[in-house]
C-alpha cells in the first residue's frame, strides 16, 4: 500500500516530477561522456606509448637502462630470441641496437637516441613505415640511410637526400662519428619520441660501434593479449637471469598510473554530478511535504505511525531518482557506442596533444564497472537527499499540520 501511494504521490505534480528525472537522467549522461572522453584519452596515450615506444616488454642487458652504455649488450641472444619466437601469443619482435649521442648538420645539432633496427621486424612493432611523410622507409640497399622525425627535419633545416652527421661512442668508449643521409621523415604524432630518436640500420649501428652484427642493446616485444604480461615475464626472467625483463609499466611508470586512474575516474565524475544533485532532489521533496502538509497531518491523525510515514517519503525519493536512472544509461551507452566507434576529432588542438603524445582522435571507452557503479551511487544519493525531508514530515504535530492552509 505504501509503494502504491509513494509511486502516486511522485505524479501529483507531473511537471516537476520531470525536471528532477531530466536533470538526474543528464547528471548521469555527463558523468558517463565525461568518464568515457577521459578514459578515451588515457587510452590513446598508453596505446600510443605501447606501439610508439616500449612495446608491450623489453628485455635488455641487467646495467644497460641505468647508464645507456653501449658496453652492455644482452648476452645470449640467440637463446633468448629462439625462446620468444615459440612463445604462442607473440605477436611481433624487434632487435634494436642503440647509442646515445648527438646528430649535427650544417645548420645546427641537438641530442638524441640513436636506434639500430631491422626494417622488417621493426616495421612490425612500431608500424614506423606506415608513419613516414616524406620519402621512404629505411632502404637495406642504400648506404648509410637515416630516419628522422619532421621536427628533428625542421630544427636541423634538413630534408630527404641531406647529409647529416652521428656521433656517439663505440663499444671501447672512443667517439665515433659518421656521414648519413636522411631517406625518410616519419611523424609518429608524439612530440617528444619525435625529438628524441632517430633508426638507422642495425648492420651499420652495429658496425660503427665494433660489435657483431647479430648484437643488440634492447628486444622490444608486442604480444597478442596484454594480460599475458603478468605470466611470461617471471617465466623469461627466471629463465634468462643475465637479462632484465621488464613490462611496460614498469619501464613507463606514467603509464601504469594512468591506467590505474580508469577505474576511478568514472567513479569520481558521478559522485561530484550526483553530489550537486542532492540539493535538486532534496529541494523537490520539501515542497513537495511543504504542499502535503494537511494530507501527512491528517494520515497521521488517523492511525499512520512515523516509520511509515517516513518510509513513504524514502521511497517517493528512490522512485523519484531511479526512473532517471535508465534514460542516463541509456543516453550514456549510446553516447559511448557512437563516440567509441566514430571518434571524437580534436584536430583543433592536435599541436598541444601531440606534446602529451596524444592522438588528436580520441575513442570513447567505459569500465564495465561504470553500469552497477551507477545505480549503487544514485541510490546512496537517494537515500541521502530523503533522510532531511522524512524527517521533517515524521516532526509534523497532527493538530497543528492539518490547520494549515
Amino acid at each position: 500500500m505504501i509503494l502504491i501511494m509513494a509511486w502516486r504521490n511522485i505524479w501529483r505534480n507531473p511537471t516537476r516530477s520531470w525536471v528532477v528525472i531530466a536533470a538526474i537522467a543528464l547528471g548521469i549522461w555527463a558523468a558517463i561522456f565525461m568518464s568515457g572522453f577521459a578514459t578515451g584519452m588515457m587510452n590513446s596515450y598508453v596505446d600510443g606509448a605501447i606501439s610508439n615506444i616500449v612495446g608491450h616488454i623489453q628485455i635488455h642487458h641487467p646495467s644497460f637502462q641505468e647508464d645507456k652504455e653501449t658496453k652492455y649488450i644482452i648476452s645470449e641472444l640467440d637463446l633468448l630470441t629462439e625462446e620468444i619466437k615459440n612463445y604462442n601469443n607473440l605477436k611481433a619482435m624487434s632487435l634494436r641496437s642503440i647509442g646515445t649521442g648527438m646528430i649535427a648538420s650544417s645548420k645546427g645539432a641537438r641530442g638524441i637516441e640513436i636506434q639500430g633496427v631491422d626494417p622488417d621486424s621493426e616495421a612490425t612493432v612500431r608500424q614506423l613505415d606506415t608513419k613516414i611523410i616524406d620519402g621512404d622507409y629505411l632502404n637495406v640497399e642504400k648506404r648509410n640511410p637515416i630516419l628522422i622525425s619532421q621536427r628533428i627535419a625542421d630544427k636541423l633545416n634538413v630534408k630527404i637526400r641531406s647529409r647529416v652527421v652521428l656521433t656517439f661512442q663505440d663499444l671501447e668508449g672512443e667517439i665515433i662519428s659518421a656521414a648519413f643521409r636522411v631517406n625518410g621523415i616519419f611523424d609518429t604524432k608524439n612530440n617528444q619520441f619525435d625529438e628524441g630518436h632517430a633508426f638507422v640500420l642495425r648492420s651499420d649501428l652495429n658496425r660503427l660501434l665494433g660489435a657483431d652484427p647479430n648484437d643488440a642493446h634492447e628486444v622490444g616485444i608486442l604480444l597478442s593479449e596484454k594480460e599475458e604480461i603478468k605470466n611470461i615475464v617471471p617465466q623469461w626472467a627466471s629463465k634468462f637471469p643475465s637479462t632484465k625483463v621488464e613490462p611496460y609499466y614498469i619501464i613507463s611508470p606514467d603509464l601504469q598510473l594512468y591506467e590505474s586512474q580508469m577505474s576511478s575516474i568514472t567513479m569520481i565524475y558521478l559522485v561530484v554530478i550526483l553530489l550537486a544533485l542532492i540539493f535538486g532532489i532534496i529541494n523537490t521533496m520539501l515542497m513537495t511535504i511543504l504542499e502535503r502538509l494537511r494530507e501527512l497531518g491528517m494520515l497521521m491523525a488517523i492511525g499512520m505511525n512515523k516509520v511509515r510515514v517516513f518510509l513513504m517519503i524514502v521511497l517517493e525519493t528512490f522512485m523519484l531518482s531511479f526512473v532517471g536512472v535508465p534514460l542516463g544509461l541509456l543516453l550514456g551507452t549510446l553516447t559511448i557506442s557512437y563516440f567509441g566507434q566514430k571518434g571524437l576529432n580534436l584536430s583543433a588542438f592536435s599541436e598541444s596533444m601531440q606534446m602529451y603524445g596524444m592522438s588528436d582522435m580520441v575513442y570513447f571507452d567505459l569500465p564495465a564497472a561504470t553500469y552497477w557503479q551507477v545505480p549503487l551511487l544514485v541510490g546512496i544519493t537517494a537515500l541521502m537527499a530523503s533522510i532531511y525531508p522524512a524527517i521533517k514530515a515524521i516532526r509534523l504535530k497532527p493538530v497543528e499540520a492539518i490547520r494549515k492552509l
